[in-house]
C-alpha cells in the first residue's frame, strides 16, 4: 500500500501565502501548487487569509437583513380564490357539503367533484360526486378546503 504524502507541506503553505499576497486567483494558485481549487480555498480559510472586506465589514453586512420580495400568487390560483372567497355571503358557500351524490371511481365524470371520502382501499371509500363548476376538480365546498389562501392573504382580506 502506497504511503500518502500530506497535501499541505510547509513549502506548499509558504508558496500559497506568496501567491495569495501576489494577488493570484484561487484557480491559478491551485494550478501552480498542484492541488484542487477547493483545497486552496479551504486552506486560505483555515489560515484566515481573506481578500477584500475586513472582518468588521463582513459582520456588519451579515447583520443587515436582505429584503425579500413578496411571494407572487399565480393568476389562476388568485382567480380561483377570488371566486371562492369573494362570494362568501351565499348559503351554498357557508353551508355543509351535500353528501347525497357520493359515487365510485367508475361513476366519476368531468363535471363531478373528485374529493375522496374515507381511505383508499377501505370498504366505504368513494368520491363526493357533487357538481364541479368551471372545469375545477372539486365542488364549491371542497374547493374552499383545497384552495385556502395563506394567513397573510386572509388577514388582508379581512
Amino acid at each position: 500500500m502506497p504511503v500518502l504524502s500530506p497535501t499541505w507541506t510547509v513549502e506548499r503553505i509558504e508558496l500559497l501565502k506568496q501567491h495569495f499576497e501576489a494577488g493570484l486567483s484561487c484557480r491559478e494558485i491551485a494550478a501552480d501548487i498542484g492541488v484542487s481549487r477547493n483545497a486552496v480555498i479551504g486552506k486560505l480559510s483555515r489560515l484566515n487569509l481573506t481578500r477584500g472586506r475586513t472582518l468588521d465589514e463582513r459582520r456588519l453586512q451579515d447583520r443587515t437583513p436582505v429584503p425579500r420580495p413578496p411571494k407572487a400568487v399565480p393568476r389562476l390560483q388568485f382567480e380561483m380564490l377570488a371566486t371562492i372567497y369573494g362570494e362568501a355571503d351565499t348559503a351554498g358557500m357557508t353551508g355543509p357539503i351535500d353528501d347525497t351524490n357520493r359515487c365510485s371511481l367508475m361513476e366519476l365524470d368531468a363535471n363531478r367533484c373528485r374529493w375522496p371520502i374515507s381511505t383508499p382501499g377501505a370498504e366505504d371509500f368513494c368520491f363526493c360526486g357533487n357538481a364541479a363548476h368551471d372545469g375545477q376538480p372539486y365542488c364549491i365546498g371542497h374547493s374552499r378546503l383545497a384552495y385556502r389562501p395563506n394567513s397573510r392573504a386572509r388577514i388582508m382580506r379581512g
